[in-house]
């Protein structure tokens, strides 16, 4: 039930908190806000398991992440990149407190450098 809860409730370019757990050797981990990258159509089906990529302040100019600012709609303090060679599928009920949504622009952003990390061609 609360997985089906909170999938009903997600959109795209959500901003959420999430534990990623221990890391294992460069991965992104412990607890990080996260942003869902899964398409609306397949959110608005209520998921048990969704696409996230972490985010971090941590900002280092790699060519796999996308840098954005913090602002009331997202409810990051910081700016922050979407780390896009991190992304992974998460259980939905794992989705906790929602921060905000990264917006149109950003989104788009982040799923294009997704398809040129995971070589998807439109």
């Amino acid at each position: 039930m609360l997985q089906r809860l909170i999938g009903s409730m997600l959109t795209s370019g959500d901003v959420f908190d999430l534990d990623l757990g221990v890391p294992t050797g460069r991965e992104a981990g412990f607890r990080h806000p996260a942003m869902v990258v899964t398409a609306q159509r397949v959110l608005d089906a209520e998921p048990s398991v969704v696409q996230v990529v972490p985010l971090t302040s941590t900002l280092r100019g790699f060519a796999s992440e996308v840098e954005f600012d913090a602002d009331s709609a997202n409810g990051l303090e910081y700016r922050s990149a979407a780390q896009c060679q991190h992304i992974r599928a998460i259980a939905a009920s794992r989705v906790e407190r929602n921060r905000g949504n990264v917006g149109t622009a950003v989104l788009a952003q982040v799923r294009e450098l997704l398809g040129l990390i995971l070589d998807i061609s439109e």
